[in-house]
């Protein structure tokens, strides 16, 4: 209609009025939106700051509770336990656990410092984990649990402790991210020796046997939790590092197959192989990390014997010397799109060219519960799972010198005479009844 009206000549007034018949209705219809739009971004705002310091007060409050020591003390009125605290400690009542034993009172000489004095060992430990209720392994995030803070609280209820993180010259092999678990995670340390007569001048045993030094496998799994388990030990140079001594690492991604194709996926997966600038593939730390390259030596896509409902699971394994933050996750989000055919294999291609993608583009990450750091090498180290396999041995020779041979042992009775039994059984019933009879047959005559 304005345009015939601007063709006939005769537009100028009325557009005029167009405009401020229109205008009024329009500049309040767009007010009120900007307004329900600066609304629901304020909620919205509002919302992530309160989810933000749920998340921080939740922290510290688990914090707070793995930290908690309860003991019940004996009724006395307030003023009497303000006037007499340190007698009431000392009259609490003991703990008991659910089996109704009582608990041992921890003192404060089980303080690590105390321990200075005795023999110490430096050894390392192979740790298996199930990551999905830990903000990841290292306790450096402020976020509580991790699984290296149980660890650490495991070593002081043992008293295997014998200083801080830096005096026992404390290494790791890696740090997972929160949800991600470990089947053969390896950290070092030194830990408190039953070997007092090989230590040395300044209390370290370089050497012993294994088998009566401290079963460090069973009294650490005796007071850790469920969902982390030691399974191995050994003795280590005192230059190792579990972080710069390890020659490789290797994870596993568990997936279901269903629809995704997985030969692309393992075509695909082989351009990874070799030294790449992985940057592309990670989550960048530019503040601590300047060299993103990193050598893959092997990739495989491999089912497994777990089925469920008609579903097959599969697991894609990669293994190399070192691993950026996130890479894993980064690749296998690549090579589900890849199953999926939303994406080429040509894509890995164009990410691993940083000249041709300098800038790493937007992409979700592959869920954390499924990937599990495998195992790490090192080259010399055969840990030793003495609590198991030990124990099982001991029980299998004291049930060996208890076993009777059979050939020994009371028989029952053969054939023959359960059968001869049987039969005088019988002819004795037939006197008795024919004694019966003939008593009976006189009584009538």
């Amino acid at each position: 209609r304005a345009h015939e009206l601007y063709r006939s000549g005769d537009w100028r007034g009325k557009t005029i009025f167009v405009s401020l018949a229109l205008s009024p209705t329009h500049t309040h219809t767009s007010m009120e939106e900007d307004n329900l739009l600066s609304e629901l971004q304020s909620q919205i705002t509002s919302l992530q700051n309160r989810i933000k310091d749920l998340e921080i007060e939740n922290a510290n409050l688990v914090s707070q509770l793995a930290q908690c020591r309860c003991t019940k003390l004996k009724g006395q009125d307030n003023t009497n336990a303000i006037a007499n605290i340190g007698v009431l400690v000392e009259e609490a009542e003991p703990l008991k656990d659910e089996s109704g034993k009582t608990r041992k009172k921890r003192s404060k000489d089980t303080d690590s410092k105390k321990l200075h004095h005795l023999p110490k060992r430096y050894i390392a430990l192979q740790v298996m984990y199930f990551g999905q209720r830990y903000y990841g392994f290292a306790s450096e995030a402020q976020m509580e649990p991790t699984v290296e803070s149980e660890l650490f609280r495991a070593f002081e209820r043992t008293r295997l402790l014998i200083g801080d993180k830096k005096e026992v010259h404390y290494s790791r092999c890696g740090r997972t991210d929160r949800g991600v678990s470990a089947a053969g995670q390896v950290i070092a340390l030194y830990l408190r020796s039953n070997l007092k007569a090989e230590a040395n001048s300044a209390g370290v045993v370089s050497e012993g046997e294994y088998e009566v030094e401290i079963d460090y496998v069973k009294v650490l799994n005796r007071v850790l939790p469920k969902d982390i388990r030691i399974i191995g030990w050994c003795a280590v140079p005192l230059d190792f590092h579990a972080r710069f001594g390890c020659l490789s690492r290797e994870y596993k991604y568990f997936f279901w197959r269903e629809n995704l194709d997985v030969l692309a996926m393992q075509n695909a997966g082989k351009k990874f192989l070799g030294e790449h600038d992985f940057r592309n593939f990670c989550k960048m730390d530019a503040m601590n990390v300047h060299n993103y390259k990193r050598c893959v030596t092997l990739f495989d896509i491999i089912p497994t014997s777990e089925r469920f409902g008609g579903k097959e699971l599969w697991a894609i394994k990669i293994r190399g010397s070192a691993f950026l933050w996130h890479q894993v996750r980064c690749m296998v989000a690549i090579l589900f799109m890849i199953g999926q055919h939303l994406e080429s294999a040509d894509i890995i291609d164009v990410l691993l060219d940083i000249v041709r993608t300098p800038k790493k583009p937007q992409f979700a990450m592959a869920l954390e519960i499924p990937l599990v750091l495998h195992c790490c090498e090192f080259k010399g180290l055969q840990f030793f799972c003495s609590a198991g396999r030990r124990s099982l041995r001991e029980r299998a020779s004291s049930k060996k010198s208890l076993h009777v041979p059979v050939l020994t042992r009371p028989t029952e009775p053969s054939y023959e005479e359960r059968h001869a039994k049987l039969s005088s059984r019988e002819l004795k019933q037939g006197f008795v009844e024919l004694s019966l009879d003939t008593k009976a047959s006189e009584n009538v005559e």
